[in-house]
């Protein structure tokens, strides 16, 4: 298993390298089968930001789906605690549902869970800002939900209201069930995916409280 440690603007020392080496070999114990841990270290310059300034992501690459992690917090010791503790809740998950998928128990699915609770639309009208009602909606369409790397974002030219990355990935079709589970594991608040059921391509986003929406393109 590979773990990468690089930083954005930010050298990184040996020995974090080390303790962050330290914490995420113990993540093994969920799955075996794990091939590389990515993790990027941000620092934020804005002074008004000082208990928030330094922010540690996690990815995990394994077999099976993507898993990430983020936290921010005024050092990266402590970030990388509070990101280390996601992963591990998420990594849990993924580790209960391969056992539920090997039969050991059967439990109600997550879309038929919230089927009274999901919305139809007809078409996914993209925004460049936040909605008035960010809690009920996803914020934008062009958040990854792959794992990232520099080969697969291309910029655009900066500036207020425009594009500033684009990214295309790959995707097999998967059902809505699946695509919940997957958004809970990256921690993102919305997922794009390819409809296995219907061929469309649909977007699962989280509402207010335990409540999810399902959009898909007529």
């Amino acid at each position: 298993m590979d773990i990468v440690v690089k930083g954005r603007n930010v050298e990184v020392p040996d020995h974090y390298r080390e303790h962050v080496a330290g914490k995420l070999r113990k993540m093994e114990r969920y799955d075996h089968k794990l091939i590389r841990f990515d993790v990027e270290l941000f620092h934020e310059r804005n002074p008004r930001q000082s208990d928030y300034c330094q922010r540690v992501e996690i990815t995990c690459i394994s077999r099976g789906p993507v898993v990430r992690a983020e936290a921010c917090s005024k050092d990266f010791y402590s970030a990388l605690d509070l990101a280390v503790a996601k992963l591990e809740t998420r990594l849990r998950k993924a580790a209960d549902r391969r056992r539920v998928h090997r039969g050991r128990r059967t439990p109600i699915s997550v879309a038929a869970a919230t089927a009274s609770s999901v919305d139809v639309a007809p078409a996914l009208a993209t925004r460049t800002t936040p909605s008035t009602d960010a809690a009920s909606e996803p914020a934008a369409v062009a958040v990854a939900t792959a794992p990232e790397s520099e080969e697969a974002w291309s910029g655009v030219d900066e500036g207020p209201g425009r594009i500033v990355r684009v990214k295309e990935h790959p995707a097999d079709p998967i059902t809505v069930d699946d695509a919940l589970f997957q958004m809970e594991l990256v921690g993102h608040d919305f997922y794009l995916f390819q409809d296995k059921e219907t061929g469309k391509p649909s977007v699962v986003y989280r509402r207010r409280g335990y409540d999810y929406g399902l959009i898909r393109l007529a």
